[in-house]
C-alpha cells in the first residue's frame, strides 16, 4: 500500500470522519454538482510528457498519422487514451 502525506484540510476531514463528526449538507444535489464539475475539470487537464520511442516506431507513428491526416502527437494521445480507457 502507498502512504500519502495528507494536507491539513485533508487531515481535518479524516479526523472528522473517524470521530463521526460529519453532518449532511442541506443542498446535496448542488454539492454533488460542484464535486462532479471539479472532478471533470481535474480529469480533463492535459499534461506534457516525454517518451522514448525507437526510430522505427516513431516513423510508423508518423506514417499512420499522415494517412489519418492528423498530427502524430494527436494520434499518439488517442492511442494512449483508448488503451487506458479499458
Amino acid at each position: 500500500m502507498i502512504d500519502y502525506e495528507l494536507e491539513s484540510d485533508e487531515q481535518d476531514l479524516l479526523h472528522s470522519y473517524e470521530h463521526d463528526e460529519l453532518a449532511q449538507v442541506t443542498n446535496v444535489e448542488e454539492e454533488k454538482g460542484k464535486a462532479f464539475a471539479s472532478a471533470k475539470v481535474t480529469l480533463e487537464k492535459t499534461r506534457n510528457i516525454n517518451i522514448r520511442l525507437s526510430e522505427h516506431d516513431l516513423y510508423k507513428l508518423k506514417a499512420l498519422a499522415l494517412e489519418e491526416g492528423i498530427p502524430y502527437q494527436t494520434l499518439a494521445a488517442s492511442i494512449l487514451h483508448k488503451a487506458t480507457k479499458r
